[in-house]
């Protein structure tokens, strides 16, 4: 509570809203590389996509398209290749994401469908548990080609809010699973899409779920940090 805005319990309604507690911004401090942690977590993976198919833990992969749904881009072009990292965030981690680079965002895809825990016991054993989970996709450009951040929800985690879309209505009964809905950004935002630039918060979780980046870079990108690793907004997460 030290590192809250409001250190006082007192001061918040409801557990919900203690979950969802902003921070003091000096004690997530935004590292000077080309991608830094969006979220307080640990790092379940983190590497290059190869054959279009996305690594949930070590030997347990999905597809790419049934996570994302369709996409007018390609896996590798010229030199930019395709990399992951997926971040695991438990109950009493910080529940607010940021942004991890500076990018512009176009597009978001909602995806309603179950609340299954995503722990990584779980995540063991359940083939594509994230294509099964309620999601929202974030998807439009960074310096180097195509970028994504998904937030996924878990157990007693559908509410996913995305600060910049007051259309986004997430754990509706009216929705239909197995479905997904679109929204542009350009409508509103011009056509380079929304500006987000590092560091700067995007949305919330109503406890801990997890935050999938996917997106485009030159070979010669690198992670700052491994598997099995807790980070913490602000972290490094990866350079040229």
């Amino acid at each position: 509570m030290a590192e809250a805005a409001e250190e006082d319990l007192s001061g918040y309604r409801s557990l919900g809203e203690l979950f969802r507690r902003p921070l003091k911004p000096w004690v997530r401090p935004i590292a000077p590389y080309d991608m830094v942690s969006p979220a307080d977590g640990c790092i379940v993976h983190l590497g290059r996509v190869r054959r279009s198919r996305l690594e949930q833990v070590k030997g347990v992969t999905y597809s790419l398209e049934s996570f994302l749904g369709p996409q007018d881009w390609r896996e590798d072009v010229g030199e930019r290749g395709l990399y992951q990292c997926i971040i695991y965030l438990a109950p009493g981690d910080y529940h607010r994401f940021h942004s991890p680079t500076d990018w512009h965002i176009r597009h978001r895809r909602h995806f309603p469908g179950s609340l299954m825990s995503v722990s990584p016991s779980v995540v063991r054993w359940i083939p594509g548990l994230f294509c099964h989970n309620e999601r929202v996709v974030l998807s439009g450009d960074w310096a180097h080609g195509f970028f994504s951040l998904t937030a996924v929800g878990a157990t007693n985690v559908g509410s996913i809010r995305i600060y910049c879309d007051q259309d986004l209505h997430t754990n509706c009964a009216r929705h239909v699973q197995g479905c997904y809905h679109d929204l542009s950004y350009l409508a509103w935002a011009g056509p380079a899409g929304v500006p987000t630039p590092k560091g700067a918060g995007l949305g919330e979780f109503n406890l801990g779920s997890t935050i999938v980046l996917l997106f485009q870079g030159p070979r010669r990108f690198g992670f700052r940090t491994s598997a099995g690793c807790r980070v913490r907004v602000g972290q490094a997460l990866g350079s040229l």
